[in-house]
């Protein structure tokens, strides 16, 4: 800061505002897009059978980047609300999505 300054100085300013050295950068704790383990957990299944639903089909929605497959935590979501029943006489309760 300049003598008789009220005013701080522009590298002060900028160093207030970066993390300290060596500092990891804040995780989200609710990601966009999930692995096929994060995804597993989140649904409560096992990453292998969303690796088989892929094939076969009837698993959740999933994107490729390159060679990294990810899930969309709002398609997750909307595949767990569209597999909702009241009970086990509600239409399309008995109906499979996929081939075992």
């Amino acid at each position: 800061m300049a003598v008789g300054s009220s005013f701080p100085s522009r590298t002060a300013a900028a160093a207030a505002l970066q993390p300290p050295l060596g500092a990891a950068p804040a995780a989200s704790a609710n990601p966009e897009f999930l692995t096929t383990e994060e995804a597993g957990a989140f649904l409560r299944l096992s990453p292998r059978t969303l690796e088989k639903q892929r094939v076969l089909g009837g698993g959740p929605r999933f994107r490729k980047f390159g060679a990294r497959v990810v899930y969309a935590a709002t398609d997750l979501r909307a595949w767990a609300d569209g597999r909702a029943y009241g009970m086990t006489s509600d239409p399309g309760y008995v109906q499979r999505d996929s081939v075992r």
